[in-house]
């Protein structure tokens, strides 16, 4: 009796792998791509599918985007100056037949790709560019990777520029730069209000000049911004038109004698 049961529980245990062999499922973000016999078929999921069994063969491919650091590149500016850059790739599979089809390692050739564009970006940009100007170079560099990367199914989301490393002695040079044009500015400032502020007093001492009782106003209001400072000691100047009055009444005496 046991030796009939052993052909059996064999049997059965050949259609349980047959079985699960023939049963696949997806998950949403998943696609199937089918090969029959070595040959290409409609692509499968998501949900559940089934197979031939030893005749069907499906590969999976993800279809969400992937975040990807690259590696720092060392590369020299198109003004000769050596940096350190490194970037952060988004891509995805668009089409998982072609991703599955037309190269060996999708994930492995976008990576590259995205290095060589990254080292090109860069090595066409001067360095000013780069360091003001990332937004155009992240463009730039992806065009250059989507060129290549349609040709595998593979769309690239985004890829921006993270970090950029220059040398210490060229960092010097651009602070250096940076204060000067600062200093530069505070003076041009400086000039354009000193100025407006001549041009006032020019105004103002004509208004004056012509204003006998505006000026000695004027002069009034002087003495009391400097009473206001606590000064121990004040010199004012008595106005001209006191000096000829007080000079008239003090030779009247003198006149009317002769």
């Amino acid at each position: 009796m046991y030796p009939l049961l052993i052909p059996v529980v064999v049997i059965l245990a050949g259609a349980l792998v047959t079985g699960l062999k023939s049963f696949g499922i997806n998950q949403e973000y998943q696609r199937a791509v089918l090969f029959r016999l070595g040959r290409l078929g409609t692509m499968k999921g998501p949900g559940w599918y089934w197979l031939i069994p030893f005749v069907d063969r499906v590969v999976k491919v993800d279809k969400r985007t992937i975040t990807y650091q690259l590696e720092t590149q060392e590369t020299i500016t198109r003004d000769g100056v050596a940096v350190r850059v490194n970037a952060v790739l988004w891509f995805r599979a668009e089409s998982p037949v072609q991703v599955v089809t037309s190269v060996e390692n999708w994930m492995s050739a976008t990576v590259q790709a995205a290095e060589t564009a990254l080292r090109d970006a860069i090595g066409q940009s001067e360095l000013d560019n780069m360091l003001k100007d990332r937004i155009t170079i992240n463009r730039r560099m992806q065009e250059l990777l989507r060129e290549a990367s349609m040709n595998w199914g593979v769309e690239i989301d985004s890829v921006e520029i993270k970090d950029v490393d220059i040398p210490e002695q060229m960092q010097r040079a651009i602070a250096r730069e940076a204060e000067a044009i600062r200093e530069k500015r505070a003076r041009i400032i400086k000039a354009e209000g000193e100025q407006v502020a001549a041009s006032k007093l020019s105004e103002a001492a004509n208004i004056i000049s012509g204003s006998p009782g505006a000026l000695e106003l004027r002069r009034l209001q002087t003495l009391s911004e400097i009473g206001t400072e606590h000064n121990s000691t004040i010199v004012a100047m008595l106005p001209v038109e006191l000096i000829h009055a007080a000079r008239k009444i003090a030779n009247m005496p003198d006149a009317e004698e002769k």
